[in-house]
């Protein structure tokens, strides 16, 4: 009899570590994507929480159930076998206006990202003749974050947006005289710091 009854609290015991393990590691991910702010790849969601890739698909799935039935003004949005938590669309323009046009960059780094969306695609030569050369750490640091894809051009590299940027700043893509251009969701011309152009136009001599 006793040899059952320890049987019986093995089990119930084990069964309270592996609840506790679980709601460990859904804490794990859910400040994974909190922190990241950013869609992520299963690699990237075991190298940063260190769970199980199988594990992780499941509790993936409980997150995006959980955010849904509370009505939450978070979700959980799923794109090309990634994930990315974010504010929910009808909540966006007040985000926007407490982020008074995206805090986490420098006045100068948003004048620089300004020029690469108004004139995209666009050589990193012109980039740096407008903005000087501390430029070129601004863009490398974009390209770091995935807000801009670089390709070799000759001796400089031609620079476009990524889709990463259109989701970061909550924007639309227009294509307007073959120009890929960004636009705010209402489907006006974004005309706030992201994506109005300054300076000169983007003809000049490689780097």
């Amino acid at each position: 009899m006793e040899k059952e009854e320890f049987n019986i609290v093995s089990s119930e015991t084990a069964r309270e570590l592996e609840e506790d393990r679980e709601i460990e590691n859904l804490k794990k991910l859910e400040a994974a994507l909190f922190i990241s702010a950013r869609f992520l790849t299963l690699q990237d969601l075991v190298m940063l929480t260190d769970i199980n890739p199988l594990m992780i698909k499941e509790l993936l799935l409980r997150l995006i159930e959980k955010y849904n039935k509370e009505d939450s003004a978070i979700e959980i949005i799923v794109k090309d076998n990634m994930w990315k938590m974010d504010v929910r669309q009808e909540y966006v323009s007040m985000i926007n206006k407490l982020a008074t046009g995206s805090a986490e960059f420098s006045k100068a780094e948003q004048e620089t990202l300004a020029v690469i969306a108004y004139k995209q695609p666009v050589k990193q030569s012109v980039i740096i003749k407008i903005r000087g050369n501390k430029a070129y750490e601004h863009i490398k640091h974009f390209i770091e974050i995935g807000l801009v894809i670089s390709k070799r051009e000759g001796h400089t590299l031609e620079l476009r947006l990524s889709d990463d940027f259109f989701e970061y700043f909550h924007l639309q893509k227009k294509e307007e005289e073959g120009k890929v251009i960004a636009v705010e969701e209402s489907g006006n011309e974004e005309n706030g710091e992201i994506g109005s152009g300054e300076g000169e136009d983007s003809e000049s001599e490689e780097e």
